[in-house]
């Protein structure tokens, strides 16, 4: 995920995520074979009661480099959104533009996220409850502008890990008071899910999560990674090509 000369800006949102991210960022800059720079930023989003200053002397105190970026997108949330409806979707792709103009504007080369194995299967699973689409969230991809490379050094964390992680090393976690707290999230109706399945079946959501990363096109119904159109009645079995390959269509009998 990272590489030699990378500028890697680490997303601190005042979580147990991110700053367990960042700390494991800033260990392994010490120790990995190939160099590269770390910039901590936080989007200070003018919520009322987030402690900025002390999200400062935090990051002060670990020596590294950082930025608090100042922009009332709290306001204009507040306008847009009335009362009772969900600010998450709104709230996100403010603050995920804000990163992504700073990241291309500072030549950052990568921003790095929070995200871990449990955010990965619910995103999973609001896709296709709410969507209608079989997505997730990759460990690493390309924005959809083009401009910005993103990865999730967390992927293959589960959230138990990093909270346990993030409780020994006591950090100064700030709780979201605007969106986190609203109570019917779809996000948190299916975490909720995904718990009581764990509860009942332990081991499941890495069961889950480890489907993703092994997919067959074939069994599935998409013919843009699946040319089903192509197949028939006859075909030699050689011509039976791995997944999400298609048939040669000079060399079956269709």
């Amino acid at each position: 995920m990272i590489e030699e000369g990378d500028r890697v800006m680490v997303c601190i949102s005042g979580g147990k995520d991110s700053f367990s991210l960042l700390d494991i960022l800033c260990r392994l800059k010490i120790r990995a074979p190939i160099d590269f720079q770390l910039t901590a930023v936080n989007v200070d989003q003018n919520q009322p009661g987030f402690p900025t200053e002390r999200l400062k002397v935090y990051l002060q105190g670990l020596g590294v480099d950082y930025r608090i970026i100042d922009q009332d997108t709290y306001s204009v949330v507040k306008n847009i959104i009335p009362d009772g409806k969900t600010m998450c979707g709104l709230c996100s792709r403010l603050r995920r533009g804000i990163l992504y103009s700073f990241a291309k504007s500072q030549g950052m080369t990568k921003i790095a996220l929070g995200h871990h194995r449990d955010d990965i299967v619910e995103t999973l699973f609001l896709n296709m409850f709410f969507g209608g689409r079989l997505k997730a969230m990759p460990p690493k991809l390309l924005s959809d502008d083009g401009n910005n490379v993103v990865i999730r050094p967390l992927s293959y964390c589960s959230e138990k890990d990093i909270a346990q992680y993030a409780q020994l090393k006591k950090f100064p976690i700030i709780p979201c008071n605007l969106c986190g707290s609203q109570p019917n999230l779809q996000r948190q109706t299916v975490k909720r899910m995904l718990a009581e399945w764990e509860q009942k079946y332990p081991g499941r959501s890495a069961t889950i999560f480890r489907s993703v990363t092994s997919i067959s096109p074939s069994q599935l119904a998409d013919p843009s990674l699946f040319d089903f159109a192509r197949l028939g009645a006859h075909h030699e079995p050689a011509t039976w090509l791995p997944e999400g390959s298609t048939i040669d269509i000079e060399n079956a009998r269709l």
